[in-house]
Formats: C-alpha cells, sequence, structure tokens
C-alpha cells in the first residue's frame, strides 16, 4: 500500500497540485488523501471506500487507475491470506453449527406435538363441570315449582 500512496504523492506533487487543491477538486477531505498517500489503510473502516478513493485520485491525477486498483487488490489478498486457515475453519465450523441449530426437519412421524400446560387441561375441565351443575340446577329448578313437584303440565289460558 506503501508503494501506491507513494505514487500518487509522487504524481501529485510532480504536477504542482498541493493537498488542499486536490481535496477541494475531488470533495474529499485532506486527512483521508494524506492517509493514501502515507498508506494508512488502518484509518479506513470501508474498503472499498478506500479503493473508491484510490480510484478517484489516480484518475484526478492523470495515472493509470486501472494499475493501482490491481495493485490495490493485490495488496489486499496477501494481507487477508495471512489469517491462518485453522481460525477460518473455525470459524465456518462455528457457522455451520449455529445454522443447523435453527435447521429442523419436520415430518409428520417426527413432528412433535405441541404440549398444553397442565393448567390448560385442569381449566378446561372445571368449566365443563360448573356447566353441568348449572344445567343440573336449573333442570331440577324447572321441574319444581314452589317446592314442589309438578306432574303434569298446565297450560293458562
Amino acid at each position: 500500500m506503501n508503494e501506491i500512496g507513494e505514487a500518487l504523492k509522487y504524481a501529485r506533487e510532480s504536477s504542482g497540485v498541493s493537498l488542499n487543491e486536490a481535496s477541494r477538486d475531488l470533495d474529499i477531505k485532506p486527512e483521508i488523501l494524506e492517509n493514501i498517500e502515507d498508506g494508512r489503510t488502518g484509518a479506513f473502516k470501508d474498503i472499498y471506500e478506500l479503493k473508491d478513493y484510490i480510484a478517484s485520485y489516480a484518475k484526478y491525477l492523470g495515472l493509470d487507475e486501472k494499475q493501482l486498483i490491481d495493485e490495490f487488490n493485490e495488496y489486499m489478498f496477501e494481507y487477508t491470506s495471512k489469517i491462518p486457515i485453522k481460525e477460518i475453519e473455525k470459524t465456518i465450523e462455528l457457522k455451520i453449527k449455529e445454522e443447523k441449530k435453527d435447521e429442523k426437519v419436520v415430518s409428520p412421524y417426527t413432528k412433535e406435538k405441541k404440549k398444553y400446560n397442565n393448567w390448560v387441561y385442569v381449566v378446561v375441565y372445571v368449566v365443563i363441570f360448573l356447566m353441568i351443575i348449572v344445567a343440573i340446577f336449573w333442570s331440577v329448578k324447572q321441574v319444581t315449582i314452589n317446592r314442589s313437584v309438578t306432574d303434569t303440565i298446565s297450560y293458562r289460558r
């Protein structure tokens, strides 16, 4: 990355453009251009944004932007390829385990039935029992009038 920054800085200085002038023309903060020229990739959160800055800056200075982007891609490949393979494999395994936890195979034969709590059954039985008691009480009340049992049905006219 230092070579890319040095090439950009050399092109800017040889064309007689100041850092502030380039910043104004590109509408990029001078600190960003300075970080690019010094090769400080750690100052950027988004690597794609850095890539766009490099391309814009190279085009502005009249350099071959494709060549600089290719160099940047090679640098990033070398930088990221230094991650140990065991760490990459471990991360992949953890990701697969997390996905398997979320994934369940369901068929009519292995499907788990929804289990209700015992209190649901108790409430249902109590309601049914109360309804039976009310029905019995109501029917007895209908049959008895003034504490006497009616044997015949009387009609009023």
